[in-house]
């Protein structure tokens, strides 16, 4: 469908050839000032059609993902998306593992072995426990008083002075204390006080719905074989996993089934009991680990006992090959959570199971009952790649009629529907639908024009997303990126500002991307693409057509294959897959009305007179 250009010229005439060439960073307050009479270069903002189309996705490929969702997450606009994990599980090391003191080898000869120390040991399982951390934020601490912005209001986030339990110590003293800044009986000066002696509080972003019901976590072995490398490329390339698998007729027995709570506090761990020998130390109350927020549940004993301990010296455990065939995952599904789905990451998640032994004393000519641990991982990162494999597997709902018609129609669309992980939009600039744009390139061309800036504005369409009457998580960033090379439009080597903080909204700031918001609520979404409308005009390079989706992650721009609702393959972004979240906005092919928030690109030029 074609639609007609818009030559939209506004704010001619202004300033002089210096304020024109100031940084994209700088107010552009001078375009349209007026004229002086005399200058050789005048400045403008002209504002061209974009062609947006919708495209619907089947499925993502969801192996070897950087987070992992689990839950159920519950869209007013797109309908409710329930997600499961089937993981594998890793040994700590290739060789095969020694439990205790001795080899299993040593413990058979054990009757016939005239050393003392040579003892059968009896590994015994104590306990076994699942732990996946929640996905932390960058903490964010303003005034530097130990209390993350999100737990502060109004002027307290810049004033280190406040006190938030409102004890008469203020957070910044608590800080220096160690005592609670969120407990107003622990004020650093009570009888018994120990310093830092409490769980630390984290803002968890990665925690969409109401985190404070309960919720029924299920946590079964997995019978599904999840292959690393594919038979069908002979081995050499690794083996592709996607979101709508059904694995459910895989699953085994049961390793947990029950409720478990979400906190934001890390989990405390203190001595097993109090040293008679100490008087002035308690050693009960000394923490000796921490773990940071996350699902920590117990796990079948027996079935660790007879699956891993009593496999020592076994050909189940002698490689990770031989593991994975033998325990071949675990696989993870949450219910009575309809309004609750975590982002998790599994490179951190592991199984610790806990176990006692018998264990020779040489000093006392006796044996004696030790403890051990011996831990299990799921997914391992490297700086290179990911070691073991895990799959996301999504059961969406039907999107409502209005966006599946929306979807694939060939035309240019009114609103821009995107879904992580369920749509992606194809843009293409200068409405390049017949002659990739040459009529208007070659026109700027044909001006001189020096562009000093070039922006993409998606304005957010709040009436749509309000209608609901529900919260909607809002995408808090778009990724454009060319869609013909998988490569963003940014170039690292040419940005100012690059990874300098632990805040992914903060990265690459100059490409933006990032929403913006009126009353606490998006409002437009603006990409700046100078550089990529400067190789297209000064360069001569292609106009390529553009992708767009949500990004959790503007620095990881890696793509996986995802098959499309009208057959055939595309590359999507990664970080679009790992997020649930969607937003509607604005598109080019408006209703009379609307032009105010239509889909635009604008461009600041320079020209000389």
């Amino acid at each position: 469908m074609k639609f007609s250009k818009v030559f939209k010229v506004s704010a001619i005439l202004a300033g002089t050839f210096f304020l024109s060439m100031t940084s994209c960073e700088d107010e552009l307050e001078t375009i349209g000032s007026g004229v002086i009479d005399g200058e050789p270069f005048t400045t403008g903002k002209i504002e061209y059609d974009v062609f947006a189309y919708n495209k619907g996705i089947t499925a993502v490929q969801t192996n070897r993902l950087s987070l992992y969702q689990l839950g159920t997450f519950n869209d007013p606009v797109y309908g409710r998306r329930k997600a499961s994990i089937i993981s594998q599980i890793t040994l700590p090391n290739s060789s095969s593992p020694t439990f205790g003191g001795l080899s299993q080898d040593s413990e058979d000869n054990a009757d016939t072995d005239e050393s003392d120390s040579t003892i059968d040991e009896n590994e015994t399982v104590k306990e076994v426990y699942l732990y996946i951390p929640f996905q932390l934020p960058p903490s964010g601490d303003s005034d530097g008083d130990g209390v993350d912005d999100e737990f502060e209001s109004g002027d307290d986030v810049d004033d280190p002075n406040s006190d938030w339990d409102n004890d008469g110590v203020t957070d910044n003293q608590e800080r220096i204390l160690g005592s609670n800044p969120f407990d107003p009986e622990d004020t650093g000066s009570q009888e018994g006080f120990v310093a830092n002696n409490y769980p630390n509080r984290f803002d968890l972003d990665s925690i969409y719905g109401d985190r404070d019901q309960t919720f029924n976590l299920s946590v079964s072995r997995s019978n599904y074989l999840l292959r690393n490398l594919d038979p069908n490329s002979g081995f050499q390339e690794t083996q592709e996993y996607y979101s709508n698998q059904d694995f459910s007729s895989f699953i085994g027995e049961t390793l947990f089934n029950g409720e478990v709570t979400v906190s934001n506090e890390e989990y405390l761990f203190y001595e097993d009991e109090d040293d008679p020998d100490t008087e002035d130390v308690d050693e009960s109350t000394v923490i000796t680990s921490r773990l940071n927020p996350g699902i920590r549940v117990p796990l079948n004993n027996q079935f660790f006992q007879e699956n891993i301990l009593d496999k020592e010296g076994s050909s189940e455990l002698l490689s990770q090959s031989n593991f994975t065939n033998f325990i071949r995952g675990i696989y993870l599904e949450g219910s009575d959570m309809e309004e609750l789905m975590f982002l998790l990451n599994l490179t951190e998640a592991n199984i610790t199971i806990t176990y006692e032994y018998q264990d020779y004393d040489p000093e006392e000519d006796e044996v004696v009952t030790a403890e051990s641990e011996y831990v299990l991982n799921f997914l391992q990162a490297s700086s290179t790649n990911v070691v073991g494999n895990a799959v996301n597997v999504f059961e969406n709902e039907v999107y409502p009629t209005n966006i599946a018609s929306a979807l694939d129609n060939g035309e240019n669309a009114s609103r821009i529907y995107m879904k992580g992980g369920g749509t992606q939009t194809e843009i293409r600039l200068f409405d390049a639908l017949e002659n990739g744009g040459d009529e208007i390139i070659n026109q700027i061309k044909q001006n001189n024009w020096i562009i000093n800036e070039a922006n993409l504005v998606f304005y957010v369409d709040r009436e749509t997303l309000d209608a609901s009457g529900n919260e909607v998580y809002e995408p808090q960033r778009i990724y454009l990126y060319n869609q013909e090379t998988n490569l963003p439009l940014y170039d690292v080597n040419e940005i100012s500002n690059p990874q300098t903080t632990a805040n992914p909204l903060e990265y690459y700031s100059e490409y933006d991307g990032v929403l913006e918001k009126n009353n606490g609520l998006g409002y437009k979404y603006t990409i700046r693409i100078t550089e990529h409308i400067n190789n297209i005009i000064v360069r001569d390079s292609v106009n390529a057509k553009l992708g767009l989706t949500s990004t959790a992650n503007i620095a990881f721009t890696a793509a996986q294959e995802a098959p499309t609702n009208v057959g055939g393959i595309i590359d999507y972004p990664v970080a679009a897959t790992i997020s649930p979240l969607g937003t509607v906005l604005y598109g080019s092919n408006v209703a009379a009305g609307e032009e105010d928030m239509k889909l635009k690109l604008e461009i600041f030029y320079t020209e000389a007179n």
